[in-house]
C-alpha cells in the first residue's frame, strides 16, 4: 500500500530528502506521493522513512492504493530495473 500526506502536513521539508525512490515532490498546497513510486521503503529500509521523520504524523497508509508487501517488493525491483 502506498503512503499518502494528509492536508495536516505543515510543509516543514523533512520527508522529501528521505524518500529512497523519490515520490515524494511539493504540490500546490502540501507535499504529496505518487503512489506509483511508493514502496514504503520496501527494499531499502525496514519502515518507511518518511513516517520516520514527520514531526506531525500526517502520513498514513493510502487506502486507495493497497497492496501487500510482496507487491510492493516487485514495485521495487521495476524502479531499481528502471534506474539501469
Amino acid at each position: 500500500m502506498a503512503l499518502l500526506i494528509t492536508d495536516e502536513c505543515i510543509n516543514c521539508d523533512v520527508c522529501e530528502p528521505e524518500c529512497p525512490n523519490d515520490a515524494i515532490s511539493q504540490g500546490d498546497s502540501i507535499y504529496i506521493i505518487d503512489p506509483n513510486k511508493c514502496t514504503e521503503c520496501v527494499g531499502h529500509y525496514d519502515t518507511p522513512q518518511c513516517v520516520e521523520v514527520c514531526p506531525v504524523d500526517c502520513i498514513p497508509k493510502d487506502p486507495d492504493h493497497e497492496e501487500s508487501p510482496a507487491q510492493l517488493q516487485v514495485k521495487y525491483d521495476k524502479l531499481m530495473a528502471a534506474k539501469g
